[in-house]
Order: structure tokens, then C-alpha cells, then sequence
């Protein structure tokens, strides 16, 4: 059972559902181990640390999982989190209103064009539908340059770098505006 549906013009219907730390792992560790997922940073994981990455997700209370699904199949994960509590903590000034999110696109032989910009599209969808969020707020890796080249395509501004444990990050926000703006003038045609 889906928790959001979204449908894309071109490419039919994404859904998201709550991820399923341990029924979910053995595919989900496929996704973030493939080399195309190097910026998830979960490369050497085995399965059970992948269970055990999301069931830690799952008990914390300002963290989620979801499973993304395309014309019914797994195709993308997304979190959303609180980033005045996890992720960015003391790296930015939160406003109200604030939610963080990652995705993360399953890798595949057979790309589908404009796949991944309608992922973001429905998640960023998914998030506003909550009339609670002002914001979306990210923070990629600053080498990853095609999210970076996604996230403005849906409204991002970029805030600036900062410095994580983990990593250099460019932190960006969209709000529900400026997503709405990008959106109406998507003119992939």
C-alpha cells in the first residue's frame, strides 16, 4: 500500500511507501553498493548492515525511510528528516518549517529519459504535500555535480558548502515556491 502517489506526464506513476528495514535490505543493498551509488558512502556494507543502517532509520524519531516504486516496481529510495535534529546539526540556521531529504535512484541497464528528474519531481511532490514544510533542504556532496544540475532543475538555491564528518557538502534549499515555478516552466517536451 502506497503512502503518495504521483503521476508524471511521461512516464506514468511513482508511489512511495514506508521502507521495510529488513524485508527491504537485500535489495536495497544492491542499490547502495553498486558503484553508481558511491556517494550514498555504503560501498562495503553487507546486507545486514544495510538491515541495520535502516532499522536504525526507522526508531528514530525525526528520520524516515521510503521505498519509491515505478509502474509498481522498486526504482528509488527517499529519506526525510528533520535537519535542525539529524544531518545538519549546528552546519546551518534551520527555520521552521525546514525538512531534509536524500534519494537514491536504483541503478539500472536501461535508463529511461527524464527517470530520474521525475523521482525528484514526485518526492519533492511527496514533501510539500505536507502543508507543514516551507522548505526542502539538501546537502550532496559538492563533486556530485548531476544532483546538483537536478536540484536546481526543481528550484534549488544553492546556500553554500559546508563541512560534514562524512563529507563536503553543498547545502541548497527549495522552497514550496520556487519548486511550484520550476515545475510550471518544465518544458521537457
Amino acid at each position: 500500500m502506497s503512502t503518495f502517489s504521483h503521476l508524471d506526464d511521461r512516464l506514468g506513476e511513482f508511489t512511495l511507501r514506508p521502507l521495510d528495514a529488513d524485508a527491504d535490505a537485500p535489495l536495497l543493498h544492491r542499490w547502495v553498493t553498486h558503484p553508481k551509488a558511491a556517494f550514498w558512502l555504503m560501498g562495503d556494507a553487507d546486507v545486514a548492515g544495510v538491515a541495520e543502517a535502516y532499522r536504525t532509520i526507522a526508531a528514530h524519531p525525526h528520520h524516515a525511510a521510503y521505498l519509491g516504486s515505478w509502474r509498481g516496481r522498486p526504482a528509488f529510495l527517499a529519506e526525510r528528516y528533520d535537519p535542525a535534529r539529524v544531518e545538519l546539526v549546528g552546519l546551518y540556521d534551520p527555520e521552521p518549517g525546514d525538512v531534509g531529504m536524500h534519494f537514491l535512484c536504483a541503478p539500472t541497464d536501461t535508463p529511461a529519459h527524464g527517470f530520474t528528474h521525475a523521482v525528484l519531481t514526485t518526492i519533492m511532490a511527496w514533501l510539500f504535500a505536507d502543508p507543514a514544510t516551507r522548505r526542502v533542504v539538501v546537502e550532496p556532496d559538492v563533486r556530485n555535480t548531476a544532483v546538483h544540475a537536478l536540484n536546481a532543475a526543481v528550484g534549488f538555491t544553492v546556500v553554500g558548502e559546508i563541512r560534514k564528518p562524512e563529507k563536503d557538502a553543498l547545502l541548497s534549499v527549495c522552497t514550496r515556491e520556487r519548486f511550484r515555478k520550476a515545475i510550471e516552466g518544465d518544458q521537457r517536451a
